[in-house]
């Protein structure tokens, strides 16, 4: 289960985050390429936009739901 005291830094403030177990797999984002991100410099991902409709939200939980590490979480700030 991610956790949202160890978010990333780069994730833009919202509902979902990317916290620091990330393993750069990019299943996140082949799965929701419109929300998550990868920082080249630290080699992981991260969340660049939070969805604004019901079908990003959809692809967000698909990503979270797959990520091999939990390290995506849906409780950050609203």
């Amino acid at each position: 289960m991610a956790d949202k005291d160890d978010k990333t830094p780069m994730n833009v403030s919202g509902k979902f985050y990317v916290d620091s177990s990330c393993i750069d797999c990019d299943l996140c984002r082949e799965t929701a390429p419109d929300y998550f991100c990868r920082d080249e410099d630290e080699g992981v991902s991260y969340v660049c936009k939070q969805p604004d409709s019901e079908e990003g939200v959809e692809a967000c939980m698909e990503a979270l739901e797959g990520c091999p590490v939990e390290a995506i979480g849906d409780d950050g700030d609203e």
